[in-house]
Formats: C-alpha cells, structure tokens, sequence
C-alpha cells in the first residue's frame, strides 16, 4: 500500500500573494476601524505573517490618513508627534519648596493640629509658643484662617506667618535667642459712604441687600438700642440711612469702621443719631439737634431674642400649672446667647437663687435693680460686688432652675416695686454740654443734608 506523503503542500506562488494581500487589508481595517477592546488596550497593531521567502526585506510603515469616523483619541494617537523646533523653550516644571507649608484651619483644628500636619511636634509648639506673650496669639484661630510654615533644613520650625485680617498680619522667626515676634499693620485709606434701605423680613436681610455688614448692622440697634426693641418693634415698612466709615486698601474693602450718623423710621416715628467725640475725648451718640441718644438703661438685654412670655400678674405657670405672677418678661433665644447689662451699677448677686437659678442682679443707684435669670452660666469677671457698665456682657442664656427651655427672664424694679420694663418709661442721659452744643449742629447739620441728598438721588435713580 501506498503510504500518504507527510510533507507540507507547496502552494503556488500567486495563492501566496493572496493571501498576504488580504491579511495587508485585515490590518489596515483593524488600524482604522478598531474594536473596543483594542482601542483600550492599544492603538496600533503588528500581525505577523511569518517568515515567507518573499518578504526578503522589512516592509516600509503605513502612512495612514483617519478618516471622518475615527475617533477623536484615535485621530490623536495616529498622528505624528510635533516636531520641537531647535529654538523651542522648555517649560520647567514647577517644584514645590519642602520647606514651605501652608495649612488652612478647620473645624475642631487647633494650633498643636496643624504644628502636627507639618511635621512638627509638641516640643516645637512648646518652644515656639514660650518664646514670648504675644507668640500665643497665633493659638486663637479662626475657621479658614491660613498658616505659612517655613521649616528649616534640620526640620525644625524657622518662620511662621498668618494674616489674622485684611489689616493685620502676625510672624514668628527663629534667630540666635529663639523666637521673635512681628505684627505688621497696614493702615488703610478711610472714607465715608451711605447706605439706605428698607425692612421687607427682617433688618439683617435689608442691611445686608444694603451692603452694610453683619457687625455694622449690630452697631445700628445699639445705637438706637435706647428706643426701639429689635425683637419686638420691628415692622414691615421700617427704614433706615447709615453713613459710616469704610476702610479700604488698594482700592479695595477690607473693613468698615464707626457709624457717623444714621436715621431710623419705625412704625412710622423718625429717631436720629450722630457721633460725637467731646473736646475731652468722650465720644456718643447724640439725637441730631443734640440730645442723649444714651439713656439710663437699654430697652433689651438680649440682641434680637424673640419674647416668649410677657409681664403679667395672672399667668399659669408652665412648670407649677398654676396662676403665678409673671413678674417679668421672658426673652427666647439660643443657649449661650450673651446677655448685656441693661445699665450702669453693681452686682449685688451672681449665683444660684431658687427658680431663677444661676441669676444676675445688679443695684443702679438707689432706685432702679434689675434681676437676669436661668442663665448658663457668667461671664468672666462677674461676681458679687463688681461693677459693671451698660452693654458689659454678664452672662450667657441657659435653662437653669424652673424653667422649660433656654431663656432669659429679666425683671425691673423701680424703688422695690416690678414694672413692666417694655412699658417702662427710661430715664434720659444728659444731652451735649452747652458750650459744645454749636460745635456739634456744625457736624450734625451737613450729615443730616447728606442723607436727604442721598436719599433723593436713590430715590431719582430707582424710578429711571
């Protein structure tokens, strides 16, 4: 029997050309037209058609042009890469300085967490910090406030730097003895400007659409804290005109400063206040035909609280469920919300008394006491027999003692006996001393002018 031959067939010539020719063209259209996978994995593709005694030399690249469909990482990855030219300037990468850090604080963050975010440790703070009294000011911070550190070659603390404000900022350097302290100011260009607005909410959404800020707008009702109550006054309607100081810093806001004078209509009634600061170097508001805006006692010892319970001698008791006399008013507002003075005088309790439980009560002259209730705790320095000024912060609002939420309960005695302190008629403070009296009209006048000018040139403006 014939045996089959075991050698590989030789295909003719041409059969060969063929089939390179078809592979040549499966490349191609793989090149142009890749699939999924391959484009993840790899742009262009080598199929190796073996050996073949033809292909005697390495075929020359494939100068492929894409097309409209190819995809545009695709068109990318086919094109030739730029040619740098001889002349072309190299870009440097940037390179960070190690020994330069910058931490901004967060919340819960202290002055020993960021030391440690460097690489610092307690030792370092320690001696940083004892280098001088001034050095601990860099341990108040504030939320967003930014540290510069520059760290010396032995990673130890060379220099550290903070801009507290706008205006300020604070260094500590290293140097032969240990650290020394810097504070550099910058003194900013003052001016005045106006701003006029009125109550559609509240008077912080209007002053604040008015561009006056948050601090300049506490600074308003204390100005005219003496006759109007902000927590139970206020209406729709309300309006006002501030002239006050702004701070600016190549020609830019960085602060605002003292009211000069402003106007306030509430329900419908206009009080007025101008700064004044006395040949003796006392400054207050005055009225601007030159009486007290200061009066004896403030209207309210809590700024912007909300009256929960007013004087009345039938009201039912939350907590005892029955008819007690309320005796004073109750003032609703945030545990730890600061309570203020309502006038000059001393402190003749600062402690625990019965239902009122941590309590204030302070002596003005002879006839006038008033008492602060259910507070969280005092404020620093506040105790029996110290004295205190109107505005001074005496405590905090709590819920101590026989009450259901944190507030304050503040009463007024005149001569041993409880009035109602909303009710109250205030006694006034004296108004400008005689002989400063055409000093000050010469200031109140063209600001009051002022005012009406500004306003009417809004007013024009708005209804163009």
């Amino acid at each position: 029997m014939t045996q089959p031959d075991s050698k590989v067939p030789i295909y003719p010539k041409s059969h060969l050309l063929a089939a390179s020719g078809v592979a040549a063209l499966l490349s191609l259209a793989l090149l142009v037209f890749p699939t999924r996978e391959v484009e993840a994995k790899k742009t262009y593709l080598s199929l190796d058609l073996g050996n073949s005694a033809e292909q005697s030399q390495e075929p020359a690249p494939l100068a492929i042009e894409p097309s409209e469909d190819t995809p545009p990482f695709a068109k990318n990855d086919l094109q030739p890469p730029p040619q740098e030219s001889a002349d072309a300037t190299v870009a440097e990468p940037v390179v960070e300085n190690p020994l330069q850090k910058s931490v901004s604080v967060g919340n819960g963050d202290t002055l020993s967490t960021m030391f440690s975010k460097v690489g610092l440790n307690a030792n370092d703070l320690h001696i940083a910090l004892g280098s001088s009294k001034d050095a601990k000011q860099f341990s108040r911070l504030k939320v967003g406030q930014v540290l510069d550190f520059t760290l010396a070659t032995d990673g130890k603390l060379d220099k550290l730097s903070s801009k507290v404000s706008n205006l300020e900022t604070i260094t500590l350097s290293r140097n032969d003895a240990g650290y020394s302290f810097k504070r550099e100011l910058i003194k900013p260009d003052v001016h005045s400007s106006y701003a006029h607005g009125v109550i559609k909410s509240s008077l912080f959404v209007s002053a604040k659409r008015a561009g006056l800020s948050h601090n300049l707008t506490m600074d308003l009702a204390n100005v005219f804290g003496y006759d109007i109550d902000f927590a139970l006054d206020i209406r729709e309607g309300d309006e006002f005109e501030v002239i006050y100081e702004k701070h600016v810093v190549d020609g830019k806001e960085v602060a605002s400063g003292d009211i000069l004078a402003a106007r306030f209509t509430n329900r419908g009634k206009t009080y007025t206040a101008v700064r004044y600061t006395s040949k003796q170097g006392n400054t207050s508001y005055y009225t601007a035909d030159g009486n007290s805006m200061r009066k004896a006692f403030i209207r309210t010892p809590v700024d912007f609280a909300r009256i929960s319970s007013r004087f009345s001698l039938g009201r039912q008791h939350p907590i005892l469920n029955k008819i007690r006399a309320h005796k004073g008013v109750d003032y609703a507002a945030p545990r730890g919300t600061p309570i203020k003075a309502a006038g000059d005088g001393k402190v003749i309790l600062a402690g625990r008394r019965g239902g009122y439980g941590n309590a204030v009560i302070i002596q003005h002259g002879s006839s006038y006491r008033t008492l602060y209730g259910h507070m969280q705790g005092f404020a620093k320095g506040i105790s029996t027999g110290t004295s205190v000024k109107q505005g001074q912060i005496i405590g905090y609002i709590g819920t101590t003692g026989l009450s259901t939420g944190p507030h304050l309960h503040y009463e007024f005695q005149v001569n041993g006996v409880h009035v109602d302190p909303l009710s109250q008629k205030l006694p006034m403070a004296d108004p400008i001393a005689r002989n400063e009296k055409q000093r000050f009209m010469q200031l109140s006048q063209p600001l009051m002018a002022r005012m009406d000018q500004e306003k009417a040139t809004q007013l024009a403006s708005s209804r163009n």
